[in-house]
């Protein structure tokens, strides 16, 4: 009956351990997913003013 309540707080806490890291790849995804359209969206401007004729 022991080993049997070990293997299962052993299954809960890689279990547990398995979400947080799937929930840290993912927030690391974001992340780096926001940061990559700010910087385009600032070179897309830069290079839009650069186009635009000047008075």
């Amino acid at each position: 009956m022991i080993g049997l309540s070990v293997a299962v707080g052993r299954f809960v806490e890689a279990l547990f351990w398995a979400i947080l890291r799937v929930a840290g790849v993912a927030a690391v995804g974001v992340v780096l997913t926001v940061l990559a359209i700010g910087l385009a969206f600032v070179v897309g401007r830069r290079l839009w003013k650069r186009r635009l004729p000047k008075h």
